[in-house]
């Protein structure tokens, strides 16, 4: 039985991450996971344990599970508590899918036959994916406004709409899972949508910072993605940590254009969703990304990769980033370089020279 007046959280998506923050939002929340596999869901339930994703850590006792979607939608929505988060942890591919389908449940829910009052309910969806969409180039959240009706998605809309924000930051699944130290930032262009991420998340080896800078969080948290994968190819051909290092702080000027290019912020480059997730991301051990540029860089191919069952994020997206520069005008040298390797079969040694070949110019151009 949950308390009366406590926060409710329902994480959509049993992955690692959504596993991880469900285990998380557990210290402060009513928390309850959403698993697509029936079987999954029904292990997780009774062995607190997420014995695909997450074996060797053991989940909180008070983590329900469940397999009924719109069971997990009206934990979140259920009225008399002090507030309702939805997490979306789904990649950019299925996020579209799983917001149509929360709007479908929320409609539903919202009818006579529901509990009367549910649809004034203050209700947060956040969601967790980094990168763009393969085929349009949209960013998460232009994705979830498409649809998801009635959002409040103005600076200062009434909580009894439905609030948006994104959650980033330089985080492994497994490390957060096991209570090590982690620092993320939820951004929102409405207060109480961070005031409710923060209450639930917050405390303990957690620490939530805010920001209104939504496609400065997007932007950041998409590119670092493609440039773990360039000093993934540099350390596979063993170019040392020199050139690591200037692929890393070129590589957040490059994330920096194209974030503000598409009306981000420069300063939000600064922080955890800009260079603390890169740094993680391009130089961490358990980085999927910075794995399949290893592997390109000693040789394997894109297909052998992805056929030995290693995904990234970064592969996905690179070249609707590339197409984004593009149409802005923005130079992104190291991502056209990555998208060389990746799908045109330039060899890794080759798309390094051209990048070295690039002629000299100022490392800050003149406003």
């Amino acid at each position: 039985m949950s308390a009366p007046g406590r926060l409710r959280v329902a994480v959509l998506g049993a992955g690692s991450w959504g596993t991880a923050l469900a285990a998380l939002a557990c210290a402060n929340a009513d928390t309850m996971l959403w698993a697509r596999d029936a079987a999954l869901a029904d292990s997780i339930g009774e062995q607190h344990r997420n014995s695909k994703y997450l074996p060797e850590v053991t989940l909180p006792d008070g983590l329900s599970c469940t397999h009924d979607f719109d069971r997990a939608v009206a934990h979140a929505r259920a009225p008399g508590h002090a507030g309702g988060l939805i997490i979306l942890s789904v990649p950019v591919a299925g996020l579209n899918e799983v917001c149509v389908r929360l709007a479908a449940t929320r409609q539903a829910q919202a009818s006579p036959q529901h509990h009367a009052g549910t649809a004034a309910m203050p209700l947060a969806v956040v969601w967790t994916c980094k990168g763009f969409h393969q085929e349009t180039g949209q960013l998460p959240h232009q994705i979830v406004q498409a649809a998801l009706p009635g959002q409040g998605d103005k600076p200062g809309a009434a909580p009894q709409t439905l609030g948006l924000g994104v959650l980033s930051g330089p985080s492994f699944a497994r490390e957060v899972a096991q209570g090590l130290p982690v620092a993320l930032t939820i951004a929102s262009r409405q207060a109480w949508v961070a005031e409710i991420t923060t209450a639930a998340l917050h405390g303990g080896s957690a620490r939530i910072y805010t920001s209104d800078d939504v496609v400065g969080v997007e932007v950041g948290g998409a590119l670092k993605n493609v440039m773990a994968i360039a000093c993934g190819i540099a350390d596979g051909i063993g170019l040392g940590t020199n050139a690591r290092a200037a692929l890393i702080t070129r590589g957040l000027a490059e994330m920096q254009r194209l974030g503000t290019a598409l009306g981000g912020r420069a300063d939000t480059f600064a922080g955890l969703t800009g260079l603390g997730d890169l740094v993680l991301t391009a130089t961490g051990a358990l980085s999927r990304n910075r794995q399949v540029g290893l592997a390109l860089g000693q040789g394997q191919t894109l297909e052998h990769i992805l056929a030995s069952g290693m995904t990234a994020e970064g592969v996905r997206c690179a070249r609707a980033a590339l197409a984004l520069g593009r149409s802005h005008g923005v130079d992104l040298p190291i991502t056209e370089a990555v998208c060389e390797v990746l799908f045109n079969g330039v060899a890794p040694r080759h798309a390094v020279s051209r990048l070295l070949a690039r002629e000299a110019r100022a490392e800050t151009p003149t406003p």
